[in-house]
């Protein structure tokens, strides 16, 4: 068993959220990994030093200010993370993608908006990374990769969650758990009536046309699916209070059901 949890602001953000889930990842049974965001930690530091952070569909806009930004603000977040998880007994070790050649990936092109330094992915070097969970090694995953010529590129963590997974699954059953603000996904987000526990690509496009599934969540969902394609066992979109709970009877939550959802 293998659990690979990715969080981003909404647990980042808030010290006592932040604490449960770490509580409640560090007691998870077998082995694990972490990957995590800090967009809006990194367009706070922006804000701070006259920089506008611009986003385009849910995806960050990199120019080189922006990476200087986000790779300081990415490892310093790495690093506070990797020291709560010692305090709780964890061997962690926080990671690039540079390090150790453990995520190589390209600055992207042919979109119709230049995404600047943004990366996606070409390879994740799995075998490397299966051996530190081997050791009892817990790695925290950054988003940062490199190209593998010197240049590091800002990548969205959820994909990085979804291709580590997914290179991951070869060698154990992998779950794969994002935590949001939510119960899961929701046809009204001020219902709780409203969760979502179950989603396939056929109502995955439903609720897009219909304006549910919509910016950021349309790359995590399309993440998600291309992790299950790839063998993952199961991906979980859950509340952060969830987390302790994600094996058992009584989980709340939407999974996500096999199923390919091509790109835009």
């Amino acid at each position: 068993m293998l659990s690979i949890l990715k969080i981003g602001g909404n647990v980042l953000n808030k010290a006592e959220i932040l604490s449960q889930v770490l509580d409640d990842f560090a007691a998870l049974p077998g082995k694990k990994a972490l990957v995590h965001g800090g967009g809006r930690a990194a367009s706070s530091l922006a804000k701070r030093l006259g920089i506008e952070a611009v986003m385009h569909q849910g995806r960050r806009i990199t120019d080189a200010a922006m990476l200087e930004i986000v790779t300081y603000a990415y490892c310093g977040l790495n690093q506070q993370l990797v020291a709560a998880l010692q305090a709780r007994g964890c061997q962690a070790m926080g990671l690039s993608g540079a390090d150790w050649d453990a995520i190589r990936a390209h600055k992207r092109e042919g979109w119709d908006v230049d995404y600047g330094f943004a990366g996606d992915i070409d390879a994740v070097n799995g075998e490397r990374i299966f051996a530190l969970l081997e050791q009892g090694l817990i790695p925290v995953f950054s988003p940062i990769t490199h190209d593998g010529r010197g240049q590091l590129l800002n990548t969205n963590a959820d994909t990085i969650g979804s291709a580590v997974a997914a290179e991951l699954a070869k060698f154990a059953d992998v779950s794969l758990f994002y935590l949001f603000e939510l119960p899961g996904l929701m046809r009204d987000p001020a219902d709780a009536s409203t969760l979502i526990s179950s989603l396939n690509p056929d109502s995955f496009l439903q609720y897009q046309q219909q304006g549910i599934i919509k910016d950021g969540m349309i790359p995590k969902l399309k993440n998600a699916f291309d992790a299950l394609e790839a063998g993952v066992k199961q991906v979980v979109l859950c509340a952060p209070e969830m987390l302790g709970k994600v094996y058992a009877d009584d989980f709340v939550g939407t999974r996500v059901t096999p199923g390919r959802v091509d790109a835009d």
